[in-house]
């Protein structure tokens, strides 16, 4: 247990918040130690997993608990396919790798998404077509009150774009401590007709691609758009692609001929970097925070130096000029702390 503990280090943005106390963990009995240590202190809890989608605004008066669980297991379920299981604590690009080592399908287009495994349902993380949903069977977590294990199927999880129970009715109820999720080990369903990929893959020459060539074109387009964390510091999208009413698009459309929606049913979904772009923000930078100059929807920390509350209020503006001028209110993806 070590306090007044700086936490650059363990978010993506790079932002210098401290926590009160904070303890690393490597299995479910310290991780049980711990919990009972904030509630015997009444402690607000800050489970961190890779730090991939937080922004802390201030110090935190709190236990920051990293959660460090590792281990990969198997189990095959039939001729074409496999359960694989990652404990929470497994970084996400690193565990899509080795299921892509072992010729298991199912998680090529989820390639090079920052964060761990057990933050992966919280958010139902997706790109290019795939979703977690998608491939999840269950995941089992720790809940907080009872200190008991418990096991969320598929259903369970209330799955919705870029959310789940576990940011509904559970949030900061449950530790998410592994998930299991079914790959397919031979006929794999390739999926390329979503964004970019099918257009990367004519630029490499590749006109029947393997679960590893659809990950390298992911990796390449993740690449080319945004900014690696290591290097500059952002939480990838920070807001969520909103769904308006059909109406309301075509509406829309009057007034911007060239606006982009994907349709489905009476709703459609617009890109958010599209709505940020038009509204003068890609590569705008105010003080410590910028829009990324390939990415609007990427906020970064530009000079390194920023602090949360000023990503956060730049964020704010994003959102109020958004609406100002399209009548679309823009939802964070990023969990504010």
């Amino acid at each position: 247990m070590q306090e007044n503990f700086s936490l650059k280090p363990y978010n993506t943005f790079g932002v210098d918040a401290k926590a009160k106390y904070f303890i690393e963990v490597s299995n479910t009995d310290e991780l049980k130690e711990a919990l009972t240590f904030s509630k015997n202190h009444g402690l607000p809890l800050l489970l961190l997993g890779g730090g991939s989608n937080i922004l802390l605004t201030k110090d935190f008066e709190g236990l920051a608990i990293k959660l460090n669980l590792k281990g990969i297991s198997e189990e095959n379920i039939s001729n074409h396919e496999v359960l694989v299981t990652a404990k929470a604590g497994e970084n996400w690009h690193e565990f899509v790798k080795y299921c892509l080592q072992k010729d298991y399908g199912g998680l090529e287009n989820l390639s090079l998404i920052p964060g761990n495994v057990g933050t992966s349902p919280m958010q139902n993380i997706g790109a290019y077509g795939t979703e977690i949903k998608d491939i999840f069977v269950n995941c089992l977590v720790l809940n907080l009150k009872t200190l008991e294990l418990e096991t969320f199927n598929l259903e369970e999880c209330k799955f919705g774009y870029r959310d789940s129970i576990f940011k509904q009715e559970g949030k900061g109820k449950y530790v998410i401590l592994e998930v299991t999720f079914k790959l397919t080990t031979k006929d794999h369903h390739i999926k390329t007709e979503y964004g970019a990929i099918k257009n990367e893959l004519e630029h490499l020459k590749i006109n029947t691609p393997s679960i590893q060539d659809v990950s390298n074109a992911v990796i390449n387009i993740r690449q080319s758009k945004l900014p690696d964390p290591k290097e500059i510091g952002n939480a990838g999208s920070f807001f969520k692609n909103p769904t308006i009413p059909l109406a309301q698009f075509q509406d829309l459309k009057q007034n911007f001929e060239n606006i982009q929606g994907y349709p489905n049913g009476d709703v459609v979904k617009v890109p958010a970097g599209w709505l940020i772009e038009q509204c003068g923000w890609k590569g705008k930078q105010i003080g410590n925070v910028a829009s990324h100059r390939l990415q609007s929807l990427v906020i970064i920390n530009a000079t390194g130096n920023a602090t949360g509350k000023e990503i956060f209020d730049f964020s704010t503006d994003i959102i109020n000029s958004v609406k100002e001028k399209f009548g679309i209110e823009l939802e964070r993806e990023v969990n504010i702390i």
